[in-house]
């Protein structure tokens, strides 16, 4: 069963979180990416959105945010929906993007929050994309705020949080 959204319980922040989001099935992308940015934005953060072709490309984005953005962000939100479909193209990408994430968070110290989405068909697109009760761009910036707090609390933290 499909989890629904938590209410908007977004904490206060002045931190700046990055989005990375996918071109590719942007009607999908487009609808996580504007329920994110309101998130981040109703808890007083800023948002440097930067779209990429496809979901492929989001990792090196990723990077490269990670490394350069001075001030350190308070988390990067990368975005995007890959459809399964007749050969298993779309499982490779899904897995090369999911270890290079992952890889990130762990060589940079930066919580990269991970929604690019590895779907079955339109169906669930719809319903993880553009039903408000499901979005789960809502999901990745209240996790993305969550972790910006954490990461503040720990000894090291040195991103800009009231």
């Amino acid at each position: 069963m499909l989890k629904r959204n938590k209410k908007s319980t977004a904490t206060k922040t002045t931190a700046t979180f990055a989005i990375v989001a996918s071109r590719y099935n942007a009607k999908y992308v487009d609808a996580m990416l504007r329920a994110a940015e309101a998130e981040i934005t109703r808890a007083g953060g800023a948002v440097r959105v930067v779209r990429v072709p496809g979901a492929y490309e989001i990792p090196v984005v990723a990077a490269r945010l990670a490394r350069a953005s001075t001030p350190p962000l308070g988390a990067i939100i990368c975005l995007g929906v890959i459809l399964r479909g007749a050969t298993t193209h779309a499982q490779h990408i899904g897995e090369a993007v999911s270890n290079a994430l992952v890889q990130i968070q762990l060589q940079h110290e930066i919580p990269v929050i991970h929604e690019v989405l590895l779907l079955e068909n339109a169906d669930q697109a719809r319903e993880r994309c553009l039903d408000p009760r499901h979005n789960r761009g809502l999901e990745a910036a209240q996790t993305a705020l969550a972790m910006a707090w954490v990461m503040q609390s720990l000894p090291g933290g040195n991103i800009d949080l009231p």
